[in-house]
């Protein structure tokens, strides 16, 4: 790929929205904190947003088995303030984002705005009482489960496990569902399994995202979509935001390094089926992040784009691949906006 391709790609990532649905910044704070880390998002992670011209971050608030059940609440409030003082003591370069409009503001202001949202939803303990005391927290996405059971419903586990039956949502599920709903928060179904996706489809009637996930076709991954289901969350008026993680990209990672372009065959796949208008990006960028408190080796996956520095070159072999700067502009960000955009309202309504 040339240089004067990448220039180009700079420039429409540099006037456009840029937003990440999904990246697990807030657990990797609070480890760095209880290590008396500080200024970490400035010094780890400003330079790879600004070189990927990046507006909006989604962070997740994902919770480790080894904390749960007791710790699930404490350590997700832990995770909450310590993005909190990381915004204060970087203000110049960070704003925290609860609305759209907060969003905007950042990125006129030359900041980059970053957004709460739960990965699975152990936190709230099985309390419904306890999600608008999250959302009042700046929490304004609803990730149901990662890859585990959980009070509301069983997450799709990367791999064959022995679980027992399978189930969807749960009646504590259902009304999780509809409480977020009302509130203003957008429902995200990945990690979510198969039987608990028709379920949350059939209780609630407008846009639903899978913040991070790619195309079962291609990838033959539980943790990735059918065509049926992303056909369903276009039909209501939702996106799925495409993850960078090898394994969900192209069954041979182990064997060839993956890029861009193998990234962009699900954006492909994705437009064929519904059009550009239901696509979002969700890196799930990991390389970076460190478990403090496992001792035995992760899978040695990676990320195919390496860092939020990636999307010149993820933007650039879109426009190789022949996308309009139109379509670009929607899959990088607008889509996103247009879903946060549509769950702020009703609240307002």
């Amino acid at each position: 790929m040339n240089d004067t391709l990448r220039e180009r790609a700079k420039a429409l990532l540099d006037r456009i929205f840029v937003a990440d649905a999904h990246f697990d910044l807030a657990p990797d704070l609070a480890f760095q904190h209880e290590r008396g880390a500080r200024k970490v998002v400035e010094n780890q992670f400003l330079e790879g947003f600004k070189a990927g011209s990046v507006n909006l971050v989604v962070s997740s608030m994902f919770i480790e088995s080894y904390f749960l059940p007791e710790l699930g609440l404490r350590r997700s409030l832990d995770m909450v303030a310590c993005l909190y003082r990381e915004i204060r003591e970087s203000s110049a370069h960070f704003r925290f984002c609860r609305s759209p409009e907060d969003a905007y503001a950042a990125r006129d202001s030359g900041q980059v705005a970053i957004a709460l949202s739960f990965e699975g939803v152990e936190p709230l303990q099985g309390d419904l009482n306890l999600l608008p005391v999250f959302y009042e927290l700046g929490v304004r996405g609803v990730g149901l489960a990662w890859s585990r059971r959980n009070q509301a419903c069983d997450g799709a586990h990367f791999a064959a496990v022995e679980e027992g039956k399978k189930g969807g949502l749960t009646a504590f599920g259902i009304e999780l569902c509809r409480a977020a709903w009302d509130l203003g928060m957008w429902l995200d179904v990945s990690h979510l399994n198969d039987e608990g996706f028709v379920d949350l489809m059939a209780v609630v009637d407008g846009p639903v995202m899978a913040s991070h996930s790619n195309c079962r076709a291609l990838a033959p991954s539980m943790r990735n979509l059918t065509d049926d289901q992303i056909r369903t969350l276009a039909a209501a008026g939702g996106l799925v935001c495409v993850n960078n993680i090898s394994p969900f990209v192209k069954d041979s990672w182990r064997e060839t390094r993956l890029g861009p372009e193998d990234l962009i065959d699900h954006v492909d796949h994705l437009v064929k089926l519904v059009g550009a208008r239901h696509v979002g990006l969700g890196f799930d960028l990991l390389d970076k992040f460190k478990d403090y408190l496992k001792l035995d080796d992760m899978p040695k996956s990676y990320d195919v784009l390496g860092s939020h520095a990636g999307l010149v070159d993820f933007v650039a072999a879109m426009i190789e691949r022949g996308y309009a700067d139109d379509d670009i502009e929607l899959i990088c960000g607008g889509n996103f906006m247009r879903l946060f955009a549509a769950s702020a309202a009703r609240k307002n309504g």
